[in-house]
């Protein structure tokens, strides 16, 4: 039996009972619940993948849970507290740029995920050179290749393709990143072994992860 089967489960209904109640008092009243079937499990667990892949790979992944409050200064949305469990594992390629493995958990979602978010600005410079020759072939194919598990890229951030390259260029999806970042769902029947989908999850993307070490 996978030792956090009931990370999942448990997040998603306080994760639920926290977006009808998101105030301070409320939390303040749960934070033990938090802290025991949220927060404890999750670090477990971003303690445990790091150990297995790195000892696997040879990489070492660096954990981190992203905070329970949010930061509502420049937003309009005052609500304190964030209604997801969001992971990160940053991942040590001996590049300019790290890339990640990401999970999340909300009412609505149970997603994992791997790449770069955003591009550095030198990164980014370099990416669209790249992209532009033979490594944007090989991206596009790694990229097919992954498509086969699952994992999907979301609608790229720009709407057109950036100058000096051609509107009509054959890899303009991906000259039109920032960053890239694959996903997919963790399906229902996975939700009771996380550790055993994160760690294919990561089998998945890591032919992705590897090919963007020309440009990091």
């Amino acid at each position: 039996m996978d030792p956090f089967a009931r990370l999942i489960p448990d997040a998603r209904a306080f994760l639920g009972e926290l977006a009808a109640n998101n105030n301070r008092d409320w939390f303040t009243a749960h934070k033990a619940r938090y802290e025991t079937d949220l927060k404890a499990p999750a670090t477990l667990l971003l303690d445990q993948i790091a150990h297995d892949i790195g000892r696997e790979t040879g990489l070492a992944l660096t954990p981190k849970l992203f905070r329970a409050h949010r930061d509502v200064r420049f937003s309009k949305d005052k609500t304190p507290y964030h209604t997801h469990l969001h992971m990160l594992w940053s991942i040590d390629l001996h590049c300019r740029q790290r890339p990640g493995l990401f999970f999340g958990i909300s009412p609505d979602y149970v997603t994992v995920g791997g790449g770069i978010m955003g591009f550095d600005k030198p990164v980014l410079l370099d990416w669209r050179q790249l992209v532009d020759g033979p490594f944007g072939d090989k991206v596009q194919n790694l990229l097919e290749q992954a498509a086969e598990s699952g994992l999907a890229l979301r609608e790229p951030e720009m709407k057109r393709v950036p100058t000096p390259y051609a509107k009509d260029h054959r890899h303009a999806d991906l000259l039109r990143r920032k960053g890239l970042v694959l996903w997919r769902d963790v399906a229902a029947t996975e939700h009771a072994a996380p550790l055993t989908a994160l760690k294919a999850a990561y089998h998945d993307l890591s032919p992705v992860l590897q090919g963007l070490r020309p440009v990091l």
